[in-house]
């Protein structure tokens, strides 16, 4: 049986943490980060699968301890002491010592995805805020001159006379204000 050369290759048992029983708040961290930390060589260029065991109990599934343990090959494996409950294979609430294997992808070139050479132009338009304001008026609106007429209708005739007051203008900060009175005049009977 041959292998090919991209063919994903298991590693050894690897156990780079222990876990301590005193402290409720650590556990059994064999994840990819701690590997890379405690191994600055340790090259995987993917992983493609993972097997995770308890290093006391190598021929029980995880499923079988009685722990709560999170095995996957997008961390490795994650063993929390609060998780634990007392029971499973041993009669305390804390991790056992795990150890995982995993099946990494060669990382050689022709084993890697491709760099992405096409080129991805997207004309998806930013998202942007914009707000508008209502332009803001500097000038007071102008009254116009409305007829008031008198109260009651007499047998003589009456005369009503608007008079408008010249505008005046106040300036403020640069701006002109302009207001413009209309006062009444007195109604005279003719």
């Amino acid at each position: 049986c041959v292998l090919s050369a991209c063919e994903c290759v298991w590693t050894d048992w690897i156990d780079v943490t222990y876990p301590d029983g005193s402290d409720r708040n650590g556990g059994d961290y064999e994840t990819f980060e701690n590997i890379w930390k405690k191994y600055p060589s340790w090259e995987c260029a993917k992983v493609e699968n993972i097997s995770c065991r308890a290093e006391k109990f190598p021929s029980y599934s995880i499923a079988d301890l009685g722990q709560k343990v999170e095995c996957n090959v997008n961390v490795g494996l994650i063993c929390n002491n609060k998780d634990q409950q007392i029971g499973g294979i041993i009669p305390m609430p804390v991790c056992l010592n795990y150890e995982i294997s995993v099946c990494c992808t060669p990382n050689k070139p022709e084993c890697l995805p491709p760099p992405s050479t096409t080129s991805t132009t997207t004309s998806t338009a930013a998202p942007t805020t914009s707000s508008v304001s209502p332009p803001i008026s500097t000038t007071a609106p102008t009254s116009t001159p409305v007829e008031i007429p008198s109260p009651t209708p007499t047998p003589s005739s009456t005369t009503t006379t608007t008079t408008t007051m010249p505008p005046s203008s106040t300036t403020t900060s640069g701006s002109t204000s302009q207001t413009t009175t209309t006062a009444p005049v007195s109604t005279t009977p003719v």
